[in-house]
């Protein structure tokens, strides 16, 4: 089982992931998780609020598949795949994220300062927390998808606005863990 615990090469993982998108490609399909955002609101009744969400959601089942394999794939891997719950991060990293007040640096998955039911009780924490889902919830919206479906399916598509918007991320990352992060944790 050694094997399945370690992070899989590029050559096993990324023909794999070329593999799953064009057969995605041949049915008809595209891949994103942010689309889902749109059809679980759509199920919930928001189409009699707003137009945009006034679309069949049944069309977008296999997409739904997707999001429940990712929670169990995920429920499984982190309960009974995951041999150390610590991320294998740099020594550099560690200090400099511990030197930013985040002591579980290289021992936890997530920040236990960010992600412990005690941290929900604390003003700033549950602030960063809100508004971060806010700013990723509109970014996703306003640049027409998530990470994954602009990187994975709109670059495979080779659609020039998923490149823009992969530059994009890119770029918004940079600036929000060299300038931001630091400002907002010091």
């Amino acid at each position: 089982m050694n094997w399945i615990y370690s992070p899989w090469p590029w050559y096993v993982s990324g023909p794999m992931i070329a593999f799953v998108m064009f057969l995605l490609l041949m049915v008809g399909k595209n891949f994103g998780m942010s689309s889902n955002l749109k059809t679980m609101c759509t199920i919930c009744g928001a189409g009699t609020k707003a137009d945009f969400f006034k679309l069949d959601w049944r069309t977008q089942k296999w997409n739904l598949t997707v999001v429940i394999g990712g929670f169990i794939g995920g429920f499984i891997a982190a309960n009974f795949m995951t041999p150390d719950a610590a991320v294998a991060i740099t020594p550099e990293t560690i200090s400099d994220l511990q030197n930013l007040g985040f002591s579980s640096a290289g021992r936890a998955y997530l920040p236990t300062e960010l992600f412990e039911t005690s941290a929900l009780l604390d003003f700033k924490t549950l602030a960063i927390l809100i508004i971060g889902g806010l700013l990723v919830g509109f970014g996703a919206r306003y640049a027409g998808g998530c990470t994954s479906g602009h990187a994975i399916s709109g670059l495979s598509n080779l659609q020039l606005p998923s490149l823009i918007a992969v530059v994009g991320f890119f770029i918004g990352g940079l600036v929000m863990i060299h300038l931001l992060y630091p400002l907002i944790f010091a």
